[in-house]
C-alpha cells in the first residue's frame, strides 16, 4: 500500500509523539484524580490493580487508536470510514469517530471551567492569599469562586483562548513546540515537588500509603476504579489519541510507543501522589477527602508550611501545564476534520470551535450559580456533560473502537500498522477483541446509575 501522508503535517520523532500524546494523557485526572482514588481504595494494592488495568484495558485499546489514525493520515471520522473501505464494512462505523469528537468538545466545555479556576488559584497562590490560612478560610474562598460567574468567565475565557491559539499554530508550529516547552516543564516541576515532600515529616508515611501491600484492602468496587481510571486516563474513546496518530512518523513501531506513554503516565501519576500524600499527612488532613483536596486541602496545607507559597504556586502552575496538554488534544480531532471536510484554514477551524465550545462552557460556569437550579435529567449542565461524556461516550467509544479494530479491520492491516511479531499480535488481537471490550462494559454497566 502506497505510503499515505497527513495534510496536517507529521510529528518531527516518535519521542515528540511519546510526548504529545502523554500531555493528552496527563491531565487533571493525573495530578488530582488518581491520588486521591489511591488514598480512598487502600494506596499499593490499589496502584498493582491499576497496572494490571493498564495492560490489559488501555494499552490494547490505545495501539488501536493509534493505528487507525496513523494508517489513514486523517482525522477520526474519516480515518474509521477509510479503513471501513478498505475492509469492505459499512461506513456507519464513522459515527464512532464522530460520537468521540463530541465528546471532546463537550468535555472541554466544562474542563475548561476546571482548569479556569486552577489558573485563578495560580494566581491567589502568587499572591499570598493562603499564607496561614484556616480550613474555613480555604473552604470560603472556593466557595466563593464557585458564586461568582465573571470571576469564572475570565479564567474560562483566558484558559480557552491560550488553547485555541496553540491548535491554531499546526501540528508543528502550535501542538509540537508546545509539546516540546510544556511537557519538559510538567516533569521538572514534579520532580521539585516531589523533592520538596521529602524534606516534610509525612513523606514516610506517603510512601507508605501508597505503596504498602494488602490485598484485604482491595475491594470489588475498587478493582471496578482502577478498571475505570485505565481507561479514562489514557485519553481514550474520543479520538485523540487516533488524531494524534495520524500525525505519527511512520517507522515508530506503535507497540513499543504505546507502551511508553502508559508507563509515563503512570509514572506522573505516581509521582504526582508521592508528591501529594506527603504534604497531606504531614498536616493531618484525610488523604481521601476527593475534589476538595486540591481546592481546599492542600491550599491550606501549602499555606502552613515553611517555603509553601512558593511551592504551592509551582504546584497550581504543575496543574494548569496538565490541564493545557489535554485540552488543546481534545480540539485538535475537530479542528482537523472541519480542516478536510469544509477546506477551512486552520485558523478559521481552530476559533469556530473555539467560540462554540467558550459558548457551552459559559453553561457549565453558570451551572453553580445563576443557573443552578436548571436541571436537565435532574443534573445541572456541568454534572450533565461530565456524566454523559464520562459514562456514556467514552465507555461506548472504547468498545466500539476494539471491536471495529479486532473485527472489522484485518488482521494483515494491523500487523502491517502495529509492527510487533506475529506471537505478540495474536495476544493483542485477544485483548482488543474480548478482555477490553468486555472490561469496558462492566465499567460503562455499573456506571449507569
Amino acid at each position: 500500500m502506497q505510503e499515505k501522508q497527513s495534510i496536517h503535517g507529521t510529528w518531527a520523532s516518535r519521542w515528540i509523539f511519546i510526548l504529545a500524546a502523554t500531555g493528552s494523557a496527563v491531565g487533571l485526572g493525573n495530578i488530582w484524580k488518581f491520588p486521591y482514588i489511591t488514598g480512598e481504595n487502600g494506596g499499593g494494592a490499589f496502584v498493582l490493580m491499576y497496572l494490571v488495568c493498564i495492560l490489559l484495558v488501555g494499552v490494547p485499546i490505545m495501539i488501536a487508536e493509534v493505528f487507525i489514525g496513523r494508517r489513514a493520515r486523517k482525522s477520526p471520522i474519516n480515518a474509521i470510514t477509510d479503513l471501513a473501505n478498505e475492509a469492505k464494512k459499512s461506513t456507519l462505523w464513522s459515527l464512532l469517530g464522530l460520537m468521540g469528537m463530541l465528546a471532546g468538545v463537550m468535555i472541554f466545555s466544562f474542563y475548561s471551567v476546571v482548569a479556569g479556576w486552577v489558573l485563578h488559584y495560580i494566581a491567589l497562590m502568587g499572591s499570598g492569599e493562603f499564607v496561614g490560612a484556616s480550613s474555613e478560610k480555604a473552604g470560603s474562598i472556593f466557595n466563593g469562586l464557585l458564586a461568582d460567574p465573571k470571576t469564572m468567565l475570565l479564567w474560562h475565557t483566558v484558559f480557552a483562548i491560550m488553547t485555541v491559539v496553540v491548535v491554531i499554530g499546526g501540528v508543528n508550529k502550535g501542538l509540537e513546540r508546545a509539546t516540546r516547552i510544556l511537557m519538559p516543564s510538567l516533569f521538572v516541576l514534579l520532580v521539585i515537588l516531589l523533592g520538596y515532600s521529602a524534606t516534610t515529616e509525612g513523606f514516610a508515611e506517603g510512601f507508605d500509603f501508597m505503596f504498602h501491600f494488602d490485598v484485604s484492602e482491595l475491594s470489588w468496587d475498587a478493582v471496578l476504579i482502577a478498571l475505570g481510571h485505565s481507561f479514562f486516563t489514557l485519553s481514550l474513546g474520543m479520538g485523540t489519541i487516533m488524531a494524534y496518530g495520524a500525525y505519527m512518523p511512520k517507522k515508530a513501531s506503535i507497540g513499543s510507543t504505546v507502551i511508553a506513554i502508559a508507563t509515563l503516565d503512570t509514572v506522573v501519576a505516581l509521582i504526582a501522589g508521592l508528591a501529594i500524600f506527603p504534604i497531606i499527612f504531614a498536616n493531618n488532613m484525610d488523604p481521601g477527602a476527593g475534589p476538595g483536596l486540591m481546592f481546599v486541602s492542600l491550599p491550606v496545607a501549602f499555606g502552613q508550611m515553611p517555603g509553601g507559597q512558593v511551592f504551592g504556586f509551582m504546584f497550581f502552575v504543575l496543574v494548569g501545564v496538565a490541564a493545557w496538554t489535554s485540552a488543546i488534544s481534545l480540539l485538535e480531532p475537530t479542528v482537523a476534520y472541519l480542516i478536510e471536510k469544509f477546506k477551512w484554514s486552520r485558523v478559521k477551524a481552530s476559533i469556530v470551535l473555539g467560540v462554540i465550545v467558550w459558548a457551552i462552557g459559559i453553561s457549565c460556569l453558570l451551572a453553580f450559580n445563576e443557573w443552578s437550579e436548571f436541571k436537565l435529567f435532574g443534573k445541572n449542565m456541568f454534572d450533565l456533560l461530565d456524566y454523559t461524556t464520562a459514562n456514556i461516550m467514552l465507555p461506548l467509544g472504547g468498545i466500539l473502537t476494539a471491536l471495529f479494530a479486532g473485527w472489522v479491520v484485518s488482521k494483515k492491516v494491523s500487523i502491517e500498522e502495529i509492527g510487533i511479531s506475529e506471537n505478540i499480535h495474536k495476544i493483542w488481537l485477544f485483548t482488543v477483541r474480548f478482555v477490553a471490550p468486555i472490561a469496558v462494559s462492566i465499567v460503562f454497566v455499573l456506571n449507569l446509575k
